[in-house]
C-alpha cells in the first residue's frame, strides 16, 4: 500500500513536472521579437504600424526605437537589430562595410515623403528659391528681409549628422555645401518643431508627418510640400523612406513588412501624413 502511493506520488511529480516543462516551452513558442530602430521620421509608421501588428499577433513581441538613420543601419550593420528604419537610402561605404561584416542589406520603400520647410507662422515669408535656401543655412543670408521678410535674424535650426532627413536636405537643397556654424542641430523632427513654434526668425525642416499648426510650411520654387507633390516629384526635397533588413525578409520580420506594405500598414502610412507606396 505504501509502495504504491510512493509510485503515485513520483507519477504526480513527473507529470506535473512535464506539463510545466509543456507550458514553458509553448510560452517561449509564443514570443517571437522583433528589434526595429532608425529613422525618426519613419519611426510613427514603424510604432503605429508595430502596434497594430501586434495586436494581430499576441505572440509577437515588437521592439520600436528612433535614434536616427545612421544610428539604425549601424545597428543593423552590426547585427544587433532586425530591421532599420531609415529617410534616406545607405551609404556606399555603410553597404561595403555591410559586406564586411556578413550583413546583406535589403531596402524596402515603405513610403513616400516631403521635407517640408518650415517658418514660425508669425513671418510673412511663404516661398523660398532654392538658391535662398541654400545661402541661409550656409550662412550667405542672415536677416528674412533679404528674402522679403522683416528685419529679424534668422534662427537656423538643423537635423544632426545621424539624421537621414539631414542627409538629404544637404544633398538636395545645400548640394552638399557644409550647414553654417551656428545652426541649431537637433536630433529629431519634433524637436526641430519645438523651436520653430517657439521662435519668430526661426527656420527649419521636416518630414510632412511632422507638419502641425504650430509651425507654417512654405513653398520652394513655387511648389508647395504635400502628398500631391511628394507623390509625383513635383517638389524639390521629395523622397523615399526605406526599412532595411539582413537579406530577404524570413519569419516574424517578413511578417511585419508584409504588413507595412498591405493594406493596413498603407493606410497607417497615409493617416500618419505620408505618401502610400501601394
Amino acid at each position: 500500500m505504501l509502495k504504491s502511493k510512493s509510485i503515485l506520488i513520483l507519477l504526480s511529480a513527473v507529470i506535473c513536472l512535464s506539463v510545466s516543462l509543456i507550458e514553458a516551452m509553448a510560452q517561449k513558442s509564443r514570443t517571437k521579437k522583433l528589434t526595429i530602430q532608425g529613422s525618426t521620421t519613419v519611426l510613427p509608421i514603424a510604432q503605429r504600424c508595430a502596434e497594430e501588428f501586434m495586436k494581430e499577433h499576441p505572440e509577437a513581441n515588437i521592439s520600436v526605437r528612433g535614434g536616427g538613420s545612421g544610428v539604425g543601419i549601424a545597428a543593423l550593420i552590426d547585427g544587433t537589430i532586425d530591421i532599420a528604419d531609415a529617410s534616406r537610402a545607405m551609404k556606399t561605404k555603410e553597404l561595403k562595410k555591410a559586406r564586411v561584416n556578413g550583413i546583406n542589406p535589403v531596402a524596402h520603400v515603405v513610403a513616400r515623403d516631403a521635407i517640408a520647410v518650415i517658418l514660425h507662422p508669425q513671418n510673412p515669408v511663404n516661398n523660398l528659391t532654392k538658391s535662398h535656401l541654400k545661402a541661409i543655412y550656409t550662412g550667405a543670408i542672415s536677416r528674412w528681409n533679404e528674402v522679403g521678410g522683416t528685419s529679424d535674424v534668422i534662427v537656423v535650426v538643423s537635423r544632426d549628422v545621424a539624421s537621414g532627413t539631414f542627409e538629404v536636405f544637404n544633398e538636395l537643397a545645400l548640394d552638399k555645401q557644409r550647414v553654417r556654424p551656428d545652426a541649431l542641430m537637433q536630433a529629431s523632427n519634433q524637436a526641430v518643431v519645438n523651436i520653430v513654434a517657439s521662435t519668430n526668425g526661426a527656420i527649419g525642416y521636416v518630414g510632412l508627418g511632422y507638419l502641425s499648426k504650430e509651425v507654417k510650411p512654405i513653398a520652394i520654387d513655387g511648389v508647395m510640400p504635400s502628398v500631391a507633390t511628394a507623390k509625383s516629384g513635383a517638389y524639390l526635397l521629395a523622397r523615399s523612406l526605406y526599412m532595411y533588413t539582413d537579406g530577404k525578409p524570413k519569419g516574424l520580420a517578413k511578417e511585419f513588412i508584409d504588413f507595412v506594405l498591405g493594406p493596413k500598414g498603407q493606410k497607417i502610412v497615409k493617416e500618419e501624413g505620408f505618401v502610400p507606396v501601394k
